[in-house]
């Protein structure tokens, strides 16, 4: 059994443990109280690796509360980001609590970054390898990429007409044609947009 023989408040609104070998770990004010830590109290080691435990657990929780008040994530990419200041084990409570409480919806979040991303003029296979990039499950970021309106090729258009005009003026068509092949819009609309925007260029 290991007493503990102090504790202070942190700038932080910690609470750091001590014992007579000196400091011991800092826990948050609710797990102080949830398991009766005083001054003069025993506890296990195994005891102590619980505290810590569900300690840690609240404090990664608390991070990722900050990380979605400043902007929705996908349960990936979440945890990924709490793995930079917690091990794995603490990051997975964190996250599973969160998804307990609802506040993690990948499809939700899918959809809602697929309409941003359409807004910016991303293609549906674009949005799509995007949303993989972010921790999407495939068939999800399918999904969401594929319910996005608008015309591909209208899209692609426009991109040619304004980001890539100054190219095709130059008579670059390939170099355009695989920048939009890169983009994920696909042969035949790739196609529709040269050809259309060389019709306008030469009614000019």
């Amino acid at each position: 059994m290991r007493k503990i023989t102090a504790i202070q408040k942190t700038k932080q609104g910690r609470f750091s443990l001590f014992t007579e070998e000196g400091f011991l770990f800092s826990v948050d004010g609710e797990t102080l109280h949830k398991h009766g830590i005083l001054e003069g109290s025993s506890f296990s080691e195994e005891e102590l690796s619980c505290l810590k435990e569900d300690s840690d657990t609240r404090k990664a929780k608390d991070k990722a509360m900050r990380l979605l008040a400043r902007r929705a994530h996908g349960t990936r990419e979440l945890r990924e980001k709490l793995c930079l200041h917690f091990d794995a084990d603490t990051a997975d409570a964190a996250v599973a609590a969160l998804l307990q409480l609802g506040l993690l919806d990948d499809e939700a979040f899918a959809q809602q970054r697929a309409d941003a991303l359409a807004e910016k003029g991303k293609s549906r296979q674009e949005i799509e390898w995007k949303l993989i990039a972010q921790g999407i499950d495939r068939e999800v970021a399918k999904e969401a990429a594929a319910s996005v309106e608008g015309d591909e090729a209208e899209l692609a258009l426009r991109l040619v007409r304004g980001r890539y005009w100054e190219q095709m003026q130059k008579g670059k068509r390939q170099t355009v044609m695989a920048a939009l092949a890169r983009r994920g819009f696909s042969h035949a609309d790739i196609q529709y947009a040269v050809d259309a925007a060389e019709t306008s260029q030469g009614e000019e």
